[in-house]
């Protein structure tokens, strides 16, 4: 099996994949990763969801809702940022967006002069340090090779810094087994009580939601889809139960359901 995910080799979506495929194929962003998997190209993919620190990737949500694919699997990997350069003197800290984020606070109170540039990936960071004397590249320690230093360790702002990876299937793949569940609601309507309703549904039959977010639909302003997770499978009675439910309440609308699915933790 090949999976497909943030390239290129040694990010940490590349670590998380290599627990689900020997193959590993890169991509530039995850909209790319899920068209490749929803077309066909791939059998699976993997797109980091949520960190414990900067919270959810609107970029997976938005791409995963948008598209015919399924959640088959999550996988859980701490994070251990470090940052890695040719030497100790350099004026621009080159990494992912998020990466940058969770060392906000080392990099505010170490380097507060430098420039932080926004990347594709923490390894495309890497590769910038590599190039370039001037720049520094946040990774985890085992990018550092043979041509760049660790100039600093674990320098996340919260020693439990984690990240959430989805794995990814074409639709057909979807089960309904498995202890969570994951699907995406659009109303297509705004009353009072909406978002109650849509709770209650769960909350009635002793289902936790581990996770509720809303995001703009794209349709006009003020208008909304949600992302659920529960604390169930779909093959629970429970669960088709609040489905229908919240199917009806979403009948103006839709709703994705993306599948049911084990968690898996994996240790770098």
């Amino acid at each position: 099996m090949q999976a497909v995910t943030l390239g290129p080799a040694g990010t940490y979506s590349h670590r998380a994949a290599r627990a689900v495929a020997d193959d590993v194929a890169f991509r530039e962003s995850v909209t790319s990763i899920v068209q490749a998997v929803a077309d066909g190209s791939f059998e699976r993919g993997v797109v980091p969801i949520e960190n414990s620190i900067e919270g959810s990737v609107t970029e997976s949500l938005d791409a995963v809702a948008n598209s015919d694919v399924s959640v088959v699997q999550e996988i859980v990997t701490p994070i251990r940022h470090a940052l890695l350069a040719q030497s100790a003197n350099f004026d621009v800290v080159a990494s992912h967006s998020q990466a940058l984020a969770q060392c906000r606070s080392y990099l505010e109170e170490n380097y507060p002069d430098a420039k932080l540039e926004a990347v594709a990936s923490t390894a495309r960071g890497v590769e910038r340090a590599r190039a370039d004397p001037s720049v520094a590249g946040i990774g985890h320690p085992d990018n550092v090779g043979d041509d760049l230093e660790i100039i600093a360790e674990d320098i996340q702002d919260q020693s439990s810094n984690a990240t959430r990876f989805l794995v990814i299937a074409p639709e057909s793949a979807r089960s309904d087994a498995g202890g969570k569940s994951s699907l995406v609601v659009y109303p297509n309507a705004n009353y009072p009580g909406l978002l109650l309703e849509l709770l209650e549904a769960f909350a009635e039959r002793d289902i936790n939601l581990s996770r509720i977010e809303s995001r703009p639909s794209g349709n006009r302003l003020g208008d909304y889809l949600f992302h659920i997770d529960a604390d169930a499978g779909l093959y629970e009675e429970r669960m088709q139960e609040a489905l229908e439910e919240v199917e009806g309440i979403a009948r103006n609308g839709w709703v994705r359901v993306l599948g049911s699915y084990d968690t898996r933790h994996v240790l770098y």
